[in-house]
């Protein structure tokens, strides 16, 4: 049985109680496979590629991973933070770099590496439209890795950024962690948090890459795996 790790950060990570109700969408993710496979969420809040590798978190899941494992890899957010030298990667150089670590961890186990670019924030640009440079230029040089590479991609920031487009500005606001003061426990002086998603907005995006595995022909080894091989993200979540 093939497991299906996830390396990543806050946006897909496991919430602890306190956290709650923000979720990462690596929580939902196994709900979209049958049994036959495992994942095992390994995304860390507030990790970039750099302190992910730098803390050995990649060298724990050597510790499990095995041949015909899978590897997600989704980064980007904490790459970005300049100001924190202990995360930032530059996306034309180290970011890369550490990628190709990603894979080559992966390949060199005998597994399948998959990249995926990072799922986008919500931000908007002044026509209402979803900003293309929400996380930067990360997706791009994701996109531009898995081809050098020839590994395969999942190009969650443009599905998120179609799911907030559809949604609009208003509807979008529903996926995220915004509570007024006084509603929430854990958040008693409220929150607007457009980059961590609450339950529901979780859920569409494990759908989301439920539904990319689903349509990759690189991942058709996978797709005897899914609960609804074809089935459309948008149609099997809960409603908002």
């Amino acid at each position: 049985m093939p497991t299906l790790y996830i390396a990543g950060d806050s946006t897909a990570a496991q919430k602890g109680g306190g956290e709650k109700p923000m979720t990462g969408w690596g929580e939902f993710l196994q709900e979209h496979f049958s049994p036959d496979i495992a994942v095992d969420n390994r995304a860390v809040n507030g990790r970039s590629t750099r302190s992910f590798l730098a803390e050995g978190r990649l060298e724990d899941i050597g510790k499990d991973f095995r041949s015909g494992d899978y590897l997600l890899i989704q980064f980007g957010h904490n790459d970005q933070k300049v100001e924190d030298p202990a995360r930032y990667t530059d996306p034309s150089t180290e970011y890369r770099r550490n990628l190709l670590t990603f894979i080559e961890f992966a390949r060199s186990r005998g597994g399948y590496p998959v990249l995926l670019t990072s799922v986008s924030r919500r931000r908007f640009t002044a026509g209402s439209e979803p900003d293309p440079l929400a996380v930067g230029l990360y997706p791009e040089a994701v996109r531009e890795v898995a081809a050098q590479t020839g590994t395969p991609l999942l190009d969650i920031f443009a599905s998120s950024q179609q799911l907030y487009r559809v949604l609009g500005v208003d509807g979008s606001r529903q996926l995220f962690m915004h509570r007024p003061a006084s509603v929430h426990p854990n958040y008693p002086q409220g929150i607007t948090d457009d980059t961590h998603f609450c339950k529901e907005g979780a859920a569409r995006i494990a759908g989301l890459t439920a539904e990319a595995i689903s349509q990759s022909a690189e991942l058709a080894a996978l797709h005897a795996y899914l609960r609804r091989p074809g089935f459309r993200a948008a149609e099997s979540m809960p409603a908002i």
